[in-house]
């Protein structure tokens, strides 16, 4: 069963904090697409949960031109970072050779909409919008399971969210 969580982030320190409570969370085969306009965060959210996963230090460029970046915790745990908005259609995701990550690593997929079929039915979603005065407004949808860890850690953190089913 999925659900949906809503959380706005009315700074970039509280996106941040986003990031380390998302980070908590990440397990070997989760799928993690981000939707939302250019210039919303997307790779900021994502450099913000690697470098939470990862350690602050962790240099993390965009992959807009590489188009996949890889990463690994301290515990082994790979993380795969991709922007895919250069593809011109979904068979060219192919060609990356990334269908064994979505089984063995934590995948960050910017523009998922560019995978077309090939985009797993049980990803987790995250939909980023702007909001007012420079506020972001993440909206997940995943597993019940996870919006419910992903929520306590966020309470815990100060932060607020809410289920919109």
């Amino acid at each position: 069963m999925r659900t949906t969580l809503s959380i706005s982030c009315n700074s970039l320190s509280e996106t941040k904090t986003l990031a380390g409570c998302f980070a908590s969370c990440l397990k070997e085969g989760f799928v993690i697409g981000l939707n939302g306009p250019l210039g919303v965060g997307k790779s900021e959210f994502v450099r913000f949960v690697i470098c939470a996963a990862c350690g602050d230090d962790t240099e993390v460029p965009s992959p807009t031109f590489t188009l996949v970046q890889h990463y690994e915790t301290a515990s082994g745990l790979p993380i795969i970072h991709m922007d895919l908005y250069r593809l011109e259609q979904p068979e060219d995701v192919l060609a990356l050779g990334i269908e064994d990550s979505f089984y063995e690593a934590v995948n960050f997929i910017e523009w998922p909409d560019k995978m077309g079929a090939f985009w797993p039915v049980n990803a987790i979603n995250i939909y980023w919008s702007f909001g007012q005065n420079n506020a972001r407004t993440a909206t997940i949808t995943a597993d019940k399971k996870f919006c419910e860890i992903l929520n306590a850690a966020i309470i815990k953190a100060g932060l607020d969210a809410q289920y919109i089913d």
